[in-house]
């Protein structure tokens, strides 16, 4: 579970981590980088497709300055995964509450990612 957000900074499960990153549903944590680190496009989501998630939600900063391409949007909801986009800190929440609400409402994880930019 994420515990708190700050600019350059968030702390999952009680470890901090300075750089972007994608969690997943099962807990996992890794580095995530992108070519240009203010845009996320097609080749910045491909792992995340690769774990087929029902649910994708992207931070795009603090003040929203990462920009999803219209071309990965529709690569995401293509592949019928639902995609939401807010910055930073209100992705951190809605990644919260989609993974906790879900098991327990149905007894089952929903298969969620998050890909979270700390910075700008």
């Amino acid at each position: 579970m994420i515990e708190e957000y700050k600019f350059g900074a968030i702390i999952i499960d009680g470890e901090t981590y300075d750089y972007d990153i994608m969690a997943l549903w099962t807990g996992e944590v890794l580095e995530w980088t992108r070519e240009d680190s203010h845009i996320v496009d097609i080749d910045d989501i491909l792992d995340s497709l690769e774990l087929n998630p029902e649910t994708i939600v992207i931070g795009t900063g603090e003040s929203g300055m990462v920009k999803v391409t219209k071309e990965a949007q529709e690569k995401i909801k293509a592949r019928g995964i639902e995609l939401i986009i807010d910055k930073t800190e209100q992705a951190t929440k809605t990644f919260n509450i989609r993974k906790e609400d879900s098991f327990e409402e149905e007894g089952k994880q929903e298969k969620v990612i998050g890909l979270f930019h700390l910075t700008c």
